[in-house]
């Protein structure tokens, strides 16, 4: 490992803004897929229906079923005014934590009436934005889903027809503001392709906040520090991870958000341990991968967390000169772009 493995500046790439897709393919399995060899050093194309080839039999594919929350709100002050209310956890009946715009407007006690007829009210600023909200008793989880909107990531200026295009074919529970983007490119056709190939499937549940979105702030990888997640692991995919694992069989983690759980669980206790925790890891190089042997992602911003994680996997020159070429070829980003395999 070199020191400028270990500096963020090093992660930077050009990226044309046209690469950063903004509607999703209509057929999510035709995605292109840039498979990453690290033992040879290599990289070549594909389409990722063709991973159903690709990934060998006995391999345990573990997925993060989350699910997103139609998590963003407009409404009116009482006076009028416009604004937003974006959720972000839950804290008990009817109070949720959530972004408010214009959040210098909305001091404590302002009252406010959302689209669909909720009322709410600021009761403290949290700090960054964020307020603790209460709303009236008809905020259930009908409310929200009839009358919230999918929060699609800031560099997607497009909407969506169909908001289960920001969905898993695989989610479950809905405790998310951003979609895990590396499943969306499984359909139930190619999950059922590859069971029939006999690889097994294992969920996990990582929910994911806004801080996915957030750039790493210090130039030194080791002085930044990650946001914190929520995650929760069954005995039952507990108990078929660690079967894998010891008998050490491929394990193949479907994006980071999935990898960030196994790594945080098997870290913390030497073996999968069902369990519903929190988690801030951060992976850069020098990490040493205890679960994960291949995993699927979605192509990542320049400078982020996530593209540091894949260069601890794969390498750092070996991420850097796929990147090169992804650009270079004009593949998809971020969460309605192409994807990259990378395996041993």
């Amino acid at each position: 490992m070199s020191q400028k493995e270990l500096l963020l500046e090093n992660y930077d790439f050009n990226l044309p803004e046209e690469l950063i897709a903004q509607n999703p393919l209509k057929n999510r399995e035709k995605s292109r897929l840039l498979v990453v060899d690290i033992t040879k050093g290599t990289f070549y194309e594909k389409v990722f229906s063709d991973i159903v080839e690709l990934i060998p039999q006995n391999t345990l594919i573990v997925r993060n079923n989350t699910r997103v929350l139609k998590a963003r709100f407009y409404g009116k002050k009482l006076t009028g005014a416009n604004i937003e209310i974006f959720l972000l956890k839950k804290i008990d009946d009817f109070v949720w934590h959530a972004l408010a715009r214009p959040g210098k407007r909305l001091s404590i006690g302002t009252k406010f009436i959302l689209n669909g007829g909720a009322e709410g009210v600021i009761l403290e600023n949290i700090g960054e934005g964020i307020k603790k909200i209460k709303f009236s008793d008809i905020f259930n989880n009908e409310y929200i889903s009839k009358f919230g909107i999918i929060p699609l990531p800031p560099y997607i200026k497009n909407t969506i027809e169909d908001d289960e295009r920001y969905q898993t074919v695989f989610s479950d529970n809905v405790n998310s503001v951003a979609a895990p983007t590396a499943g969306l490119h499984f359909t139930q056709k190619i999950i059922d392709k590859l069971k029939n190939n006999k690889i097994d499937f294992a969920d996990v549940n990582l929910g994911i906040g806004l801080g996915t979105f957030r750039p790493l702030s210090k130039n030194s990888l080791i002085e930044n520090k990650l946001h914190i997640e929520n995650y929760y692991i069954s005995k039952k995919s507990a108990d078929i991870i660690n079967l894998y694992k010891n008998q050490n069989k491929n394990i193949m983690a479907v994006g980071t958000t999935s990898v960030r759980t196994l790594e945080a669980n098997y870290s913390e206790f030497g073996n999968i341990k069902p369990c519903e925790k929190e988690t801030d890891i951060f992976i850069y190089p020098g990490y040493k991968f205890k679960i994960v042997n291949s995993m699927l992602t979605n192509f990542h911003l320049p400078k982020s967390s996530l593209i540091v994680m894949i260069s601890a996997f794969a390498g750092y020159e070996l991420i850097m000169e796929a990147y090169k070429y992804a650009v270079k070829e004009k593949f998809r980003f971020f969460s309605f772009g192409d994807c990259m395999l990378i395996k041993k």
